[in-house]
């Protein structure tokens, strides 16, 4: 179930081949992570060449998502994954859970950005009746459920989700309740119920047994904006954030799953991948720090390369701070640079190739018209993190081919810009690269 490629020794650059993986422990923003093994696990293959999209759109789809392993002393949780990278397609990776007793099934989207599980309820208003992905969409029923349980606001997982804006309380009924709103105009509100989550632990030597822990999670009462049209839906958003009303986090509070998770992403042969919690560990890791005590995945970017050589970019660019750093984000379609790396990354591809093909530009990103191979002219570039670890990137992972003029073919720098703003994303485009990303204990494996 787990791709056979590998990484090399630490003083070698990472290998790429068809899969990604990255791995990240969970843990409270304001905590350090020493102590803890890590993992996030992805797999992505974009098919680039094949695919002739436009950027803009891609940014588009980007500036929406903007705004809103195998070790373990109790085995790992596997949960099942369909859905693909290609937002022109299906756009979203999602998971199925099955809650309560007798135990119900529900598609979620599977987020890394967020924190909360939160499903919609019979008493949603927007609620999407069907989806386009081809799957029966189920609302949950609170009174259905032999062992389901309202929280209320003396709860003290109610009172841990308040101190990071996952819940709230308006007096109203002692209800614990939450509301989250979306960076393209989409929300959801509801109230916080208690159930039964069934699952299947992997145990060593293959063996599995189906287990149960309960948790909370939110009960969507109300949805507007894209959450209500049916094209893409499903029946709610699964959170893996670091705080502590993730699954995750409530599962490793019981014992019965790591503070680890493992997301596996497949961009081809129907998409699909695998979601466990619990790490996966292989030998000729090359290490690179996670950046603690930050909300989101950061990584430790030190410079960039190209034909090997080293950009002049001031180092405090890639510097962490609360408006800066390097962000891993499996949601984010393209790779983003903040002004002063782009500006410098495009100046050296397009100084390299100027002699050999035409540059041009299209709908305001560089482009150029070429009439031979792409990895005959342009140069290798690397990505330098902190611990030595290296992403090599070959022409084809970061050019995108738009369309063709008079014989030659339009490629285009699929990174991009983030006008004012010192934040570096690496998004599907630049995670399609690594050949393993791993992380243990506070580390991350390129």
């Amino acid at each position: 179930m787990v791709s056979r490629s590998f990484c090399k020794r630490r003083e070698m650059a990472a290998v790429f081949p068809a899969w990604i993986m990255v791995t990240i422990l969970v843990l409270e923003a304001s905590l350090v992570m020493g102590g803890f093994q890590a993992s996030l696990k992805l797999e992505r293959r974009i098919p680039l060449v094949s695919h002739e999209v436009e950027l803009g759109r891609l940014r588009e789809f980007d500036r929406l998502r903007h705004g809103r392993l195998l070790q373990s002393s109790g085995g790992v949780v596997d949960f099942p994954v369909r859905g693909t990278y290609d937002p022109f397609l299906v756009g979203l990776y999602y998971t199925k859970l099955q809650i309560g007793s007798p135990p119900k099934e529900y598609y979620v989207q599977i987020d890394t950005g967020s924190d909360v599980l939160w499903i919609g309820c019979n008493s949603c208003n927007g609620c999407p009746e069907s989806s386009g992905l081809q799957i029966e969409l189920n609302l949950y029923d609170p009174g259905s459920s032999s062992t389901s349980s309202l929280v209320s606001c003396s709860d003290q997982r109610c009172n841990a989700g308040v101190q990071s804006s996952d819940s709230g309380c308006s007096g109203q009924g002692n209800q614990c309740s939450y509301t989250f709103q979306y960076g393209d105009g989409s929300g959801t509100s509801g109230y916080y119920v208690a159930d039964l989550l069934h699952f299947s632990t992997i145990l060593e030597g293959s063996m599995s047994a189906n287990s149960t822990a309960p948790i909370m999670f939110g009960c969507s009462v109300l949805q507007t904006g894209d959450l209500t049209k049916s094209d893409r839906a499903v029946d709610g958003i699964f959170g893996f954030g670091q705080q502590s009303l993730s699954v995750i986090s409530q599962l490793s509070s019981q014992g019965m799953a790591p503070r680890v998770f493992s997301h596996c992403l497949r961009g081809k042969n129907g998409g699909g991948g695998i979601l466990v919690f619990g790490e996966i560990l292989e030998p000729n890791m090359v290490y690179t720090p996670l950046v603690p005590s930050q909300p989101h995945y950061n990584l430790d970017l030190r410079s960039i390369s190209v034909g090997g050589q080293v950009l002049s970019i001031d180092p405090s660019v890639f510097s962490t701070s609360s408006s800066q750093g390097t962000i891993v984000d499996s949601g984010t379609t393209l790779a983003y640079l903040a002004d002063e790396a782009y500006d410098a990354f495009v100046d050296a591809i397009t100084k390299t190739v100027s002699q050999t093909v035409r540059p041009v530009l299209s709908k305001g990103n560089q482009c150029y018209l070429i009439t031979s191979s792409v990895t005959d002219i342009f140069p290798q570039v690397s990505l330098n993190f902190a611990g030595g670890a290296s992403l090599i990137l070959n022409p084809p992972d970061y050019l995108v081919q738009q369309s063709s003029i008079g014989g030659a073919a339009v490629w285009c720098i699929g990174f991009q810009k983030i006008q004012g703003q010192g934040i570096t994303i690496l998004g599907g485009l630049s995670l399609i690269f690594v050949g393993r990303s791993c992380s243990e204990r506070q580390n991350h494996c390129l």
